[in-house]
This record gives C-alpha cells, structure tokens and sequence, in this order.
C-alpha cells in the first residue's frame, strides 16, 4: 500500500500531539514575509502537515513578502497573541534593524518559539581567483591596498554585511558591489567582475561542484555537509567568526507562556520528521530547535552582532521601502 507524504505525517503525530492546543477551532496561520521558494517557505510549508495533525486543524502558509520582509512580520506584530498567527522569519529580522527604521520594536513586540534551520555562508570567488584561502584573501587584500580594494557582491542583508564584519575583524579594505540576488551576481563572479561573494552554500553550491567558483571557506561553527572539505573562516583565520542564515518561528508578543512552549515543542518535533529533515539536507540546511528563552536569546545576540557591523560600515537606517 503506498502511503502518501500527507498519510505518513499523520502517522508520526503521537496521541499526546494530536490534542487540541488552542481555545478556537480555526486555521493556524504561518506568514512567510518574503517570496515563495526560498528556505523559509520551504520549512514553513513542510511543517504545516504534522502540525495540523499534531493541532486537530489547518495550518496554512501565508506568503506576504515586501520591505525584506518588513510587511509581513508587522501584519505578525498586528495579531492577536492566541497562538493562530506565527511566523517563519530568517535572520533578515534582527539585521533589518541595521538597514531600516522599523514600523515594530524587533524584540518587544515577538514571541520567540523556536530556531528551524541554521545555512552557513560560503566564500566564493572565480577558480582563477588570486586567493584560495582567508588568510591569502588578507594578503591580497593588503598587497592591493586602498586603492584597489577587493570587490565583494552583496545582495543585502546577512550577504552584505558578513563581509564587512570579516574585513573588520582582519583590518582589510572591502568595496561593496550590489545585486538585487545571486542569480545576478554569480555570472559577475564568474567572469572575475566582481572579486569574491559570501553566499548561501545552496546558491552557490552548483558552481562551485561545476569548478566554475571555488570555496575559499564557510563561515558557520562547523564545517558544511556539502562541502566538507572547505574550513569555516573560524578554524582557518579568526577563531569565534560565524555569519549564517537561518530560519525560526516567531509569534506575537505577550502570547501566554505554557502556549508558547507547548507551541515549540510540536514545532520542534514536527521539525524531526524524517520527511522535513531529508529535504533540507537536499538544501544544505541543518535543522534545529530552542527552547523559547534560547531563541529569544539567540535573537538579541543577532541583533547586538549586525548591528554592531553595520555601524562599523557606517550604514544608518532608512525608511522601509
């Protein structure tokens, strides 16, 4: 008998999960705040069946992108604090702070449930490229010198200011080149345009099997899966440096304690289904879970770090597009 993916979610729900959770019987909304297809949408809508199965009633994936992500976590800030409405944002929530004036207090004004996936970056330049490891990126870097800065293409955020942090934390000079995504930076890349990139390993992970980009390093705490024999910055150059992407469930603020830990609970064992955990090591994406307090903890530590960068780099906050 072939059991379907809905079928085999359902079949993981233990008696103890398949309990109600919540005072209404209505659909559990988790607002992405950005497009369809990336990480984020893709945890969000792999995790809507077990917990529907796990809470007795729907659960739908809303997608309503915009501002990076601004639109959709505010209509999140907005909603009731019934445990109906959360959230699967990415660390563009706390580095959001460092780009715009915020319509929402990044902190106060959120639950934190628990992390879902954690995605290093990869540094990633053209196989010809003079440098193939960080400490030959300071050296070329510093042979250079002011006047002929390395290029690195940035889309934003996390990608943008990963490398800022590392050339602070090596005393180089960087020039920031800016792309809308990498699709449209990697032929840039490629061709020798543009110097180096700290991409997402899933982005670049193609060129890089393709020999077309090399990997000088990752920059998570450990070595990637997918490219395990590139080192982190950490183990190579700079004891301590991590810049990752990563995925977590947030909900309103003052949502009442013993909803929000039961809530992150079934997230977290929703999370370890065989079926979620196969399909984002397919993405090059640990998945993980926190307590509440570890999450919001982790947060703050996110936003002291991004923040922290971006006034190095001398970025003020604008207005959200």
């Amino acid at each position: 008998m072939k059991i379907t993916r809905r079928a085999a979610f359902a079949l993981l729900a233990t008696p103890a999960l398949a309990q109600t959770r919540f005072t209404a019987q209505r659909p559990v909304r988790i607002i992405v705040p950005y497009t369809p297809g990336g990480v984020s949408d893709i945890t969000a809508r792999l995790i809507a069946d077990p917990l529907a199965a796990s809470w007795g009633q729907p659960v739908a994936v809303e997608n309503r992108a915009g501002a990076d992500g601004v639109i959709g976590t505010e209509a999140l800030a907005r909603a009731a604090p019934d445990g109906h409405a959360l959230a699967l944002v990415s660390v563009a929530h706390p580095v959001n702070a460092a780009f715009y004036r915020l319509p929402f207090d990044t902190m106060a004004d959120f639950t934190f449930l628990t992390m879902a996936t954690r995605t290093p970056l990869v540094i990633c330049a053209a196989r010809n490229f003079g440098a193939s490891t960080p400490a030959e990126l300071v050296a070329l870097a510093r042979a250079r010198g002011a006047g002929a800065a390395i290029s690195f293409a940035g889309t934003g955020g996390v990608v943008r200011l990963a490398p800022l942090m590392f050339a602070n934390q090596t005393g180089i000079e960087l020039s920031y080149v800016p792309y809308r995504g990498s699709t449209q930076a990697h032929p840039d890349l490629i061709s020798g345009r543009v110097d180096i990139m700290f991409d997402t390993v899933p982005a670049a992970l193609p060129h890089i099997q393709a020999g077309t980009l090399k990997a000088l390093a990752t920059t998570g705490a450990a070595r990637s899966p997918q490219l395990p024999d590139v080192p982190t910055v950490a183990e190579a150059l700079l004891p301590g440096f991590e810049a990752t992407t990563w995925g977590m469930v947030i909900g309103p603020a003052n949502m009442a304690e013993e909803l929000a830990a039961t809530q992150s609970r079934d997230i977290a064992a929703a999370l370890r289904n065989p079926v979620v955990l196969d399909r984002h090591r397919v993405l090059g994406a640990e998945v993980i879970s926190t307590s509440p307090a570890e999450t919001r903890a982790f947060v703050q530590a996110e936003l002291t770090k991004w923040g922290a960068a971006a006034r190095l780099a001398g970025i003020e906050p604008q207005a959200a597009r």
